[in-house]
């Protein structure tokens, strides 16, 4: 499979300078306690007090995240394969989950670390690519063994296990984890109903619009990485846009006033622009990112680019 190779080299060449070493890698986190806080049939009201408590749980590893997303868009590479390294000795986040709040924590989490590895895995040595690709191989075997087992509904957290694993089948070029993260990406593809919506994130209330924006980040991510262009994706990120500019349609057949995306929620779309050689449409912003490796406007080594297209 083809990477591209520019975009990190540059980065490596502007890698922070030694003596702005980053601090010492936080203690492993080996259990995930993370809690749900919807209180509605449609899981779209959401109690303060336990998001609070869910949030406050799960702060350690989102942090954890966040900085080796930014040491890695930096390309300060010594601080994030330092950060990895230390918890792939640990074998961190192979605990206990305490509920399925924990393993969207953790499949978001998993994600998010291989889309920054990408960026900086030419500067690992022998030793840091075999014990952080072994312990990301670990978590995307857990979280394939637990998606193949559920029996629920096919929905966004679907596509982002999907990701997950796609994302770690780029990195460390194991076409098992390629294979996987296809299938889940054409199941995908296969719910998407005729006028673009997906049927699982209509039933979301007054989120389905932001659910329809959850589930297209993974979609669109998988789909750069393993090169896919489906005419499916294309409908779903027309009928998302057009809902986010416009939700009124939304709200009709919804029976339900729509949250707002913002244009934080819709940044991703820079992604699908790339790999679609319509990169010129979309401006340059601050658009940073953790589970999606970081700096969204630096393209990652494992999306496919194509050609720009004329406007």
């Amino acid at each position: 499979m083809k990477r591209t190779k520019l975009f990190t080299g540059l980065l490596l060449a502007l890698a922070v300078p030694a003596a702005m070493a980053c601090s010492a890698p936080p203690p492993a986190m080996m259990d995930i306690d993370a809690n749900g806080y919807y209180t509605d049939a449609h899981h779209s009201v959401i109690d303060p007090v336990l998001r609070a408590r869910n949030i406050a749980n799960t702060k350690p590893i989102d942090d954890f995240l966040a900085q080796v997303a930014k040491s890695a868009s930096q390309g300060d590479a010594v601080c994030a394969l330092e950060w990895l390294g230390s918890w792939a000795g640990r074998r961190a986040l192979t605990g206990k989950l305490s509920s399925e709040q924990a393993w969207y924590v953790r499949k978001w989490t998993l994600g998010g670390m291989a889309l920054s590895y990408a960026r900086v895995k030419p500067a690992a040595s022998a030793a840091q690519q075999q014990a952080i690709e072994a312990w990301f191989k670990t978590l995307a075997d857990a979280t394939m063994a637990h998606s193949d087992a559920h029996k629920g509904t096919r929905n966004n957290h679907y596509y982002w296990e999907g990701l997950a694993v796609t994302a770690v089948g780029g990195v460390t070029g194991d076409e098992r984890y390629l294979d996987w993260g296809r299938k889940v990406f054409e199941h995908a593809m296969g719910q998407v109903a005729a006028d673009g919506s997906l049927p699982p994130e209509m039933e979301r209330g007054a989120k389905a619009l932001h659910y329809h924006v959850f589930a297209a980040v993974p979609l669109v991510m998988s789909a750069s990485i393993l090169d896919i262009r489906s005419p499916k994706l294309e409908q779903l990120m027309r009928f998302t846009i057009a809902a986010a500019q416009d939700p009124s349609a939304m709200e009709k057949a919804t029976g339900f006033a729509q949250e707002r995306a913002n244009a934080s929620e819709m940044s991703f779309a820079i992604i699908y622009a790339r790999h679609e050689g319509r990169a010129e449409l979309m401006p340059a912003k601050a658009n940073f990112q953790p589970r999606l490796g970081g700096d969204l406007n630096l393209p990652n080594p494992l999306e496919h680019l194509a050609p720009r297209k004329s406007q």
